[in-house]
């Protein structure tokens, strides 16, 4: 059977995939397996989660189940309300609670919702511990009864909390900043409008009106046509877009081309190295950071430390190696120092501020880095197990040379379905096109 625990917790269409029944079952389990292992005991007191979501309706019925799940194991549970996902991990710390809990499916559409457990300290737990979890749902549990069963209470006064450590982090006033922000309709429409105007921004919000159905509709860092739109209108020195629970960031500048994750880490490479707080002078970034983004950072002294695709896999050389800065081109940026998951607000303040404080527009700071052509296509209905046998390694070899130091080749077989990708870079576009076709040939004969 397929691992019920993906890259970022357990996730389905709601109702249909994620029930009801496995959400509290989850629940349980996650109770019983920490409690088992001494984490909750630990504090000497008893265990204390706290669980917010996004805004999609199924997170209503989600939460419900996961407080039941939890409080019927003997955990008192916070009940956060609508935040972001980055605000549930800072939250998990600064309450000093034992476990914490989200609910939200990130960018994907309403239908979908998902679940995942933060650790004590809010940083993701592990996949052992994921993956006994999973080994121990519906176990014949015993649970407590009496005084031995959790407390629920509401704790949705904590947003402010978040806020406030957020604005902490930024060493510079918005003030004279004309910002629009895309809240995706989601986890983000109350907190990140607020945060950016106590900041000292102007603030514009769209996507900021959740009725449960409509997250990521048109809105957020995946829809960014929009807020393009608005920000060239109003005249806005830039934009930023978060996505459905606000670990992501994505911007726009004032002539409305996006600023993508590479971008937005290059910039931030370099005013933290400036003031010296780059950690090591280096910064983390998956395989799929554009190789623009490489030759930048060499040209600026920094060294780029890559890990495998998926922000977990960033935090952990982060956090095993010393390093404080890390991210994904799709805009999940890690600033270690700060917070434990990557954080669109936070991510989006400090852009600003170094926007603030230099004084010059965010294209003029995102043309240090110019991004090479780059040209994907997934090669499906292929065996992925065949990723590297001879004659596509021959293949990547000799795209390679004919590249040399102005492009890269990239082949991943995907995770999950019978699929392999293909990404090469180039200096031109028809270049890129042109070997991306000859290798997805070469992966359609010798991968069938």
């Amino acid at each position: 059977m397929a691992r019920l625990f993906g890259t970022d917790g357990v996730r389905g269409v709601a109702g249909r995939d994620l029930t009801a029944e496995l959400a509290m079952d989850l629940s349980v389990a996650a109770a019983h397996v920490l409690g088992d292992a001494g984490v909750f005991t630990a504090t000497g007191r008893r265990p204390v989660a706290v669980v917010g979501r996004d805004p999609r309706a199924s997170g209503e019925f989600l939460e419900a189940a996961v407080v039941a799940g939890l409080a019927s194991s003997g955990v008192d549970v916070l009940r956060l309300g609508v935040l972001p996902t980055p605000a549930v991990a800072h939250l998990t710390a600064a309450l000093g609670a034992d476990l914490g809990v989200m609910l939200s499916a990130s960018h994907n559409p309403a239908p979908d919702n998902g679940i995942k457990f933060l650790a004590r300290g809010g940083f993701k737990l592990s996949d052992a511990v994921e993956d006994e979890i999973e080994r121990r749902l519906g176990e014949d549990w015993s649970f407590p009864v009496g005084s031995g069963v959790g407390r629920v209470r509401d704790a949705y006064g904590e947003a402010d909390r978040y806020i406030s450590h957020v604005l902490t982090t930024v060493g510079a006033s918005l003030d004279g900043l004309d910002v629009v922000v895309d809240c995706a309709h989601g986890a983000a429409h109350m907190v990140a409008p607020e945060a950016l105007v106590r900041a000292g921004a102007r603030v514009e919000a769209i996507g900021a009106r959740p009725d449960g159905l409509n997250i990521n509709d048109g809105y957020g860092s995946t829809h960014l046509d929009r807020l393009r739109q608005v920000v060239v209108s109003r005249g806005a020195h830039l934009g930023v877009a978060y996505d459905g629970d606000a670990d992501r960031c994505l911007a726009v500048d004032h002539t409305g081309v996006v600023v993508d994750g590479d971008h937005i880490m290059a910039v931030l490479a370099r005013a933290m190295r400036d003031e010296g707080l780059l950690a090591k002078d280096t910064v983390v970034a998956t395989v799929m950071s554009n190789l623009g983004f490489k030759l930048a950072m060499r040209e600026a002294g920094i060294t780029v430390v890559e890990t495998a695709v998926g922000d977990r896999y960033v935090l952990e050389r982060m956090k095993s190696d010393g390093y404080n800065l890390g991210g994904e081109q799709s805009g999940h940026v890690i600033m270690l120092d700060h917070a434990t998951t990557g954080d669109g607000l936070l991510t989006s303040l400090h852009l600003l501020a170094v926007v603030a404080k230099s004084g010059v527009t965010l294209k003029e700071l995102a043309s240090v880095m110019t991004p090479l052509p780059q040209i994907l296509i997934n090669v499906k209905g292929v065996d992925r197990g065949k990723a590297s046998v001879p004659e596509l390694i021959e293949a990547v070899a000799q795209a390679e040379a004919e590249l040399g130091d102005a492009g890269r080749v990239l082949i991943r077989p995907s995770g999950t379905e019978p699929m392999i990708r293909v990404m090469v870079e180039a200096a031109s576009e028809e270049h890129a096109t042109e070997v991306a076709g000859r290798l997805a040939d070469v992966v359609r004969t010798a991968c069938a």
